[in-house]
């Protein structure tokens, strides 16, 4: 398996790996909206190409993960998601893969920390924490049970505030 950013001939297959990994069993065919998610974000300035990897297995995508710019207040910071799998490809290491080298790259890149909305007893193993343990609260307060947070190596523990998703985010 390779980790590496996106390149334009990436795109068909990461719409197709997201349109997988979120697919309703319920309703087939309708398209989830981390498909719509991922092209919004990429046409705003939120955009960070950096941080858009896709793990490649077998010459095919398999998995793709993005951050994209937020803010706590003022404050840049990042905001993880949407992360996806093919399904054949689940529990295969490529999700934890995708997490570790998206983390370390943000790292490297000076970012401060990476939030996101997700399962509770998931996210924890990559670093992430109740996002209220630092001071952040959601956008929408129903979420602080699920909001996380995962401080890198340039954390200023005086950042505290509201977080703000990009635009795409909020108008899911």
């Amino acid at each position: 398996m390779l980790i590496r950013p996106e390149t334009p001939a990436d795109l068909a297959a990461i719409g197709q790996v997201h349109a997988a990994a979120f697919a309703d069993a319920e309703n087939p065919h309708r398209v989830p909206v981390e498909v719509g998610l991922v092209d919004a974000l990429r046409t705003g300035d939120a955009w960070l190409p950096a941080l858009s990897l896709v793990a490649e297995r077998s010459g095919e995508v398999a998995g793709h993960v993005v951050c994209s710019r937020a803010h706590v207040g003022a404050v840049p910071v990042l905001a993880l998601g949407p992360i996806g799998v093919r399904p054949e490809s689940q529990r295969a290491g490529i999700g934890s893969a995708l997490m570790h080298a998206v983390l370390g790259a943000a790292d490297a890149l000076g970012e401060p920390l990476v939030a996101l909305l997700g399962h509770r007893e998931y996210y924890p193993r990559f670093g992430f924490e109740p996002a209220a343990n630092f001071g952040i609260a959601p956008p929408v307060p129903e979420w602080a049970s699920h909001f996380q947070v995962r401080p890198l190596a340039a954390h200023d523990p005086a950042v505290r505030g509201e977080f703000a998703y990009a635009a795409p985010f909020m108008e899911l």
